[in-house]
């Protein structure tokens, strides 16, 4: 059982599980009842989005002084007891069952999932190990985790 950090709109990987979508709006374009077909996600969460004031300073970013100033202000937004509930319940469910969570960001690297990642890694959720750990014995990066 685990958590995968995924981008959302992407091919599912094997015994993913539910994809849930941390995302503060849904796909543009797409009706709401192709949402799981088209790999979207099956339940909606914006509660772990980032706010759309954050959401703007995060996509400004243009150097690590910025993006670390996105990331702890994203921080000090999911520390928010209601917020903090939600990772809790993600915790305990990532003990019993297999699910994902993500965002349509291409760069994990700079969105809000890597700092999803740590906050569940933190709270005890057993998460699936990032890229590197979906490269083939082969040295080959899967075409769902290439860029």
């Amino acid at each position: 059982m685990t958590i995968r950090i995924v981008r959302l709109g992407t091919e599912r990987g094997d015994g993913e599980g539910l994809r849930i979508g941390t995302v503060r709006r849904p796909p543009r374009g797409v009706p709401k009842s192709e949402y799981a077909s088209q790999n979207w996600y099956d339940v909606w969460l914006p509660n772990l989005a980032p706010s759309a004031e954050l959401m703007k300073l995060g996509r400004a970013a243009a150097s690590e002084k910025d993006w670390a100033g996105f990331v702890r202000k994203y921080r000090a937004e999911m520390a928010d007891p209601e917020k903090s509930r939600i990772f809790d319940l993600l915790s305990a469910l990532s003990h019993q069952t297999d699910f994902s969570v993500g965002c349509y960001c291409e760069n994990e690297e700079r969105c809000h999932r890597s700092v999803l990642r740590e906050l569940l890694t933190n709270r005890g959720a057993k998460v699936e190990c990032g890229v590197e750990a979906a490269v083939s014995k082969s040295g080959k990066v899967p075409i769902r985790y290439r860029r």
